[in-house]
């Protein structure tokens, strides 16, 4: 499988500079064109204004790109012919010279390939609802189950069972910890009705943790450091769109993997772009804080 690094991941990589991991899924498939590409420029500069440098990742034309050059980010945002990629994916697509962007089980795959342990992006995948008859789980808990990284996030998706999610995070030994919050975020929401066990309130504390898990040797599992939106959307019609969403997707046999895009979208179009606005800050502050995370770690 061919890899290859941006000149900016590539000089990080040899001076030891501080990089940050960032999924391509959400410029393809998760934002609407043409605000996606504005977005991901401005994910990217986030990351560098707070002393990292960022790493999007995906394949194009069966090449592994651990960090974008402007005009591959260009194609990211604008071709037709990119698709979802999960781990099992990856070699498939690659021998096959074919184009794709990777979810978060994908991105931190490559990620610790290359020696980078911190991840931004906006909501984890989970146990799906209904996953007692289902059995739809994504594949992101399997990877995170058995990766070295840390990914800064917004809770998981509210499309999903989160308690069961967290059942499943706690049986995998995932670290959690909240972000200055002692509640459970929900993506769109601040507090999806759990409470965690662990609170943060400093990038500096972050990485202390992940030095004591090398330490202790308890990184063989990744950590989930939950960062709340920090602001909202209105509960009420958050709940209404879901509901709505789920119905939706249900009455046209949308499954598996094509259930959360169909949901974003949903979302999207029902609340008049107001979740949009939200998953834009997500992504942004997210970024923010996994560069603070991945500076404080060099210090």
């Amino acid at each position: 499988m061919s890899i290859q690094y941006s000149k900016e991941v590539a000089a990080s990589l040899k001076s030891g500079a501080p990089i940050v991991a960032l999924e391509s899924t959400i410029i393809s498939h998760g934002l609407p064109r043409p605000s996606n590409l504005a977005v991901a420029q401005e994910v990217e500069d986030i990351v560098r204004a707070h002393g990292a440098t960022p790493a999007t990742i995906a394949i194009l034309n069966g090449v592994v790109h651990i960090g974008l050059e402007s005009d591959q980010l260009h194609e990211i945002a604008n071709r037709d012919d990119i698709s979802k990629a999960s781990i099992r994916d990856l070699a498939i697509i690659s021998a096959s010279g074919l184009s794709a962007a990777t979810t978060v089980a994908a991105t931190s795959h490559i990620a610790r390939l290359a020696g980078i342990s911190v991840f931004a992006t906006g909501g984890l995948g989970g146990v799906h609802r209904g996953a007692i008859e289902t059995f739809d789980e994504s594949a992101d808990l399997g990877a995170l189950g058995k990766l070295d990284i840390t990914i800064v996030c917004a809770g998981v998706k509210s499309i999903l069972d989160v308690g069961a999610t967290l059942e499943r995070l706690e049986s995998l030994s995932i670290g959690l910890v909240g972000y200055q919050t002692n509640a459970f975020p929900g993506f769109y929401l601040t507090d999806s009705g759990f409470t965690l066990e662990h609170r943060v309130d400093s990038a500096e504390q972050i990485a202390a943790i992940i030095k004591a898990r090398r330490e202790l040797k308890t990184e063989s599992t990744s950590l989930i450091v939950a960062n709340p939106v920090k602001e909202e959307m209105d509960r009420g019609r958050h709940d209404a769109i879901l509901a709505s969403g789920l119905a939706s997707a249900s009455a046209q046999g949308i499954t598996g993997k094509d259930v959360t895009p169909f949901l974003l979208e949903h979302f999207h179009t029902a609340s008049k772009g107001e979740s949009l606005k939200v998953n834009i800050e997500i992504i942004k502050s997210n970024s923010a804080l996994a560069a603070d995370i991945a500076v404080a770690l060099t210090k």
